[in-house]
């Protein structure tokens, strides 16, 4: 059994989704493991990762909306705004995806289908530098 880490640094233009999964497939291809299990892991508690469609741009958008309405930023609503109005919503929007993921890998590369991709999905409105941790254990 063998093992890999790395930690990949992703700069984020503001909310959205940022495709990520060429970044992945390389450095797990370079790590020379066939059979194992990739996790990732956000280092941040309002940023998020998620598998998702990569084919039509309308379906991030659509997610993207989806969680503004979901978890709108208003002020009335939240104590904690340290770092501005999008903070607290920020943080329960993270809450509700995932700060981590754990993939297959087979042949040398993460088992993806067709049309899926990895995403961080920034939560705050400023563009940010996110540490995203990859993990690979196997044979």
């Amino acid at each position: 059994m063998r093992q890999a880490l790395h930690t990949l640094r992703i700069d984020t233009r503001g909310q959205g989704l940022t495709e990520i999964t060429r970044p992945v497939l390389e450095w797990t291809a370079a790590q020379g493991i066939e059979t194992g299990l990739l996790t990732l892991w956000c280092r941040h508690t309002s940023a998020s990762l998620t598998v998702q469609e990569n084919a039509s741009p309308a379906v991030r958008e659509d997610i993207a909306r989806f969680f503004a309405t979901l978890v709108p930023e208003d002020r009335a609503r939240y104590i904690h705004d340290d770092e501005g109005p999008d903070d607290m919503p920020a943080h329960l929007r993270t809450m509700l995806t995932n700060t981590h993921l754990t993939i297959p890998v087979s042949g040398g590369e993460p088992v993806l289908g067709t049309w899926q991709g990895v995403y961080l999905f920034e939560h705050r409105r400023s563009p940010h530098r996110r540490d995203i941790v990859l993990h690979l254990l196997g044979t």
